[in-house]
């Protein structure tokens, strides 16, 4: 540190020097400047000096002294934070969705974006007052083994196949001790009637072993069980237990894209934007108006646009068939006078005017 103290002051020596010879070259009204300059060098080349010694004499006892605090300080720090993932560890939620920030459409706020999603679920509120699940079914497991089924495939197949099978196999229990053969033989008009007959064979042990053969009320419960997702969670808990849930299935996803909800194509991150622009109670109504609007009218390759009583809400009116006569050939079901998808379908649906589906081998 003293090496590095008097060569400082060596070099504001070379420094003053430097400044004794300038004022040959400076013109005369500088000279009482000069004069001033001159007085003072002293007493700033000691106070620099002094400045010098003062700053970095103390440094390294400072540090010294300062890193068992500094160590202190951080260890003390570590264990607050240790302290409170600790603590925090047990509430973590089981199969819990990050809530994701609105982004409406170039050109409409996030208050006009809600106001328009839930003035469009009104909407299809008023036209589908009986929106349903399209799939039969007369208690939780039913629902449960129909939804798993319902992958890959419409409702309308699984509600001509699964009477045959609840037929046979009417309890948890009964279809945990069936043979793989025979239920994929019921199963075949499903279509990957192998990988169904695994994970209803699966989900109906599960549930007699760790349920004592009934379907669990709990989201964390129902997605542990073979071949059950959040989408066939929600639509379970929605329908048999009254829990609000949203089911993104690709009706769902193709149309809240292209009323531009959101730009998201993770159904989990889909169903997070959504959600956000509804209150809770709003979530599973909401999930059947979205998705018999997609099936009646809102096709995915060629909308019915000009029978959509939506369309002046819709950014994406247009991309189907605008004529009304020429549209209203395109709808679907009971909007075209053909049978529903379910079977046995509630009375509103009827008393609407809407059809029972025929059964499976019905001309």
């Amino acid at each position: 540190m003293g090496e590095h103290a008097s060569g400082g002051s060596s070099k504001r020596g070379k420094s003053a020097k430097k400044t004794a010879s300038a004022p040959e070259k400076t013109s005369q009204r500088a000279a009482p400047v000069k004069k001033a300059a001159e007085e003072a060098a002293p007493a700033g080349k000691a106070a620099g000096e002094a400045a010098v010694v003062k700053k970095a004499v103390p440094a390294r006892s400072v540090g010294k002294k300062a890193a068992p605090a500094k160590r202190a300080a951080a260890a003390k720090g570590a264990a607050k934070k240790a302290a409170v993932v600790k603590k925090a560890a047990p509430v973590k939620k089981a199969a819990s969705v990050k809530k994701i920030a609105v982004r409406p459409p170039a050109g409409e706020s996030p208050t006009a974006l809600v106001r328009r999603a839930r003035r469009i679920n009104r909407e299809l509120a008023e036209v589908y007052p009986y929106a349903h699940p399209e799939l039969d079914f007369e208690n939780p497991f039913q629902l449960l083994v129909a939804t798993v089924l319902s992958a890959q495939t419409t409702d309308l197949r699984v509600n001509q196949t699964t009477p045959a099978l609840f037929a046979r196999y009417p309890t948890p229990e009964d279809l945990a001790a069936a043979n793989p053969e025979e239920v994929e033989e019921i199963l075949r008009p499903c279509g990957f009637f192998r990988a169904k007959t695994k994970s209803v064979i699966g989900l109906s042990r599960a549930l007699t072993e760790d349920f004592g053969g009934e379907v669990p009320g709990k989201l964390e419960d129902l997605v542990k069980l073979p071949g059950v997702g959040r989408k066939t969670a929600f639509v379970v808990l929605g329908n048999a237990f009254g829990r609000p849930g949203i089911t993104v299935d690709t009706h769902f996803q193709r149309l809240v894209r292209r009323w531009q909800w959101t730009e998201e194509t993770d159904p989990d991150k889909i169903e997070a934007a959504v959600g956000a622009l509804f209150p809770k109670s709003d979530w599973t109504d909401l999930s059947h108006h979205v998705i018999w609007h997609g099936r009646r009218i809102c096709h995915a390759r060629k909308p019915a646009c000009g029978a959509c009583p939506i369309a002046p809400l819709c950014p994406a009116y247009g991309e189907g068939e605008t004529d009304p006569e020429k549209a209203q050939k395109l709808l679907k079901y009971e909007k075209g006078g053909f049978p529903g998808q379910r079977l046995k379908p509630p009375q509103a649906y009827l008393d609407a005017g809407g059809k029972p589906a025929p059964p499976l081998g019905a001309a």
